[in-house]
């Protein structure tokens, strides 16, 4: 058997056995098969797609490559959240504390940026000394005093889906239904959760771009999760504009900080809420998912959030000064103005999540350094009132091509004298 018959054929449109795709997977996680023929193989995979079979199998495989977490001691329902990508995403950050007071167990398998999205290892990374990768004790630990857990893949648990997850961004084959479904569900299957709330942002700054797609993604997912015994939900989330008013690593722990004390922005946090709840809900401490909000929501309200936010940090490692006294840690800033007087009708999550790459916030490259540091400020957001030079973006740098950055936040920005109706944010629930 070789690579590039694999590739021909999947590029021909064929279908894979169990046994081809177990050789690519095997051969990429052992060294015997290069970059560049997975690359080619993705990029077949990413125009003619694979069948649901086909995604069983390579989710499998991805799960086989490697070692599996085991938390069966841990008494109780273990529950996950996972988002397929959006600009602005700091949610991860704001639900695990929040489901976590209300009694859930969070083992939490966080990846880095994709594409123009922001990864949540790369937030909390940004926080001075938080280990996202912590021993199987310090886990345990953390998992018993605080009840949430952020970590990264090591190098032995699903190998493959690591590998892959880097290539994917860097050769233009993120948005591909079976990858996706293959990427998520390996991880969340291999980390031992029992339930698993998802996340799926729709819209320009996601990966998937209308409803259909949407759709058909949950469709592939909730397969291989019923397949696994894995109890899912997935609410479908609109990412046309930014979530919530900040884009950038550090920006975005500081934004969940303020809004796990009570201060979020509202469209945010609507989708924050009933994201926790339905965690709550499906670890059975709620008996409804209206009961799941009203807990999630009460657990902000009391402090208990933002002290199991705090906690967390603190056994990670984290320095806490660094939230609760923000640090300026840029050398640079502009701000964008508006060019006509109206409402604010469009802010375009992707042109802002590339301008977000410009100035280093995201990956170029798979091995590239990112600047924790930069990130672009929401002054206003959609459906504002904003006169001829009003400020609409600070943008905070220390390095980068600043000048596409500002080409690309100038035109995200559409101000009619009309005001558009602004939808809810959650598009629609399954599960």
């Amino acid at each position: 058997m070789r690579a590039v018959d694999l590739i021909i054929k999947k590029r021909n449109n064929e279908i894979l056995s169990k046994d081809e795709i177990d050789f690519m997977i095997n051969g990429y996680v052992n060294n015997t098969i290069p970059d560049y023929q997975v690359a080619s193989f993705l990029m077949a995979i990413f125009f003619n797609g694979l069948s649901f079979e086909e995604t069983k199998i390579l989710t499998d495989s991805m799960i086989k490559s490697g070692e599996k977490l085991d938390f069966s001691y841990f008494t109780g329902i273990k529950v996950d959240k996972h988002s397929t990508g959006g600009v602005g995403d700091k949610l991860s950050l704001i639900i695990a504390p929040i489901a976590a007071s209300c009694g859930c167990i969070i083992p939490m398998m966080s990846g880095r940026g994709l594409g123009h999205t922001g990864g949540t290892l790369d937030k909390f990374e940004s926080i001075p000394w938080y280990n996202v990768f912590p021993d199987p004790k310090t886990i345990d630990t953390i998992l018993n005093e605080c009840s949430f857990v952020m970590m990264g893949q090591t190098d032995t648990f699903v190998p493959a889906d690591k590998k892959i997850y880097a290539l994917r961004d860097v050769t233009g084959t993120v948005e591909s239904i079976p990858l996706i479904t293959a990427s998520i569900m390996s991880k969340k299957i291999a980390e031992g959760s029992n339930a698993l709330v998802i996340d799926l942002k729709c819209g320009k700054g996601a990966f998937m771009k209308t409803k259909n797609d949407a759709l058909c993604l949950a469709e592939f997912m909730m397969g291989v999760s019923k397949a696994s015994g894995v109890d899912m939900r997935v609410v479908i989330s609109d990412m046309n504009t930014p979530l919530g008013r900040e884009v950038g690593n550090y920006n975005e722990v500081i934004e969940s900080y303020e809004a796990l004390s009570g201060r979020g922005e509202l469209r945010m946090m609507e989708l924050a809420y009933r994201l926790a709840g339905w965690m709550i809900f499906i670890s059975q401490k709620a008996g409804s998912i209206e009961e799941g909000v009203y807990k999630a929501k009460n657990a902000v309200e009391s402090g208990a959030a933002l002290d199991y936010f705090m906690r967390n940090i603190t056994l990670q490692g984290g320095d806490i000064d660094y939230i609760t006294h923000p640090k300026v840690l840029y050398s640079k800033s502009v701000r964008v103005k508006a060019n006509k007087t109206g409402y604010i009708n469009s802010i375009d999550a992707y042109k802002i999540g590339i301008a977000s790459m410009y100035i280093e916030c995201g990956r170029k490259t798979k091995d590239s350094p990112i600047d924790h540091y930069a990130g672009i400020s929401l002054l206003k957001l959609v459906g504002e009132y904003v006169t001829s030079g009003d400020e609409i973006f600070n943008i905070t740098y220390n390095r980068g091509d600043i000048e596409n950055c500002l080409v690309l936040c100038n035109d995200a920005i559409v101000i009619d004298e009309q005001k558009m109706n602004i939808e809810s944010i959650i598009i629609e629930e399954l599960g």
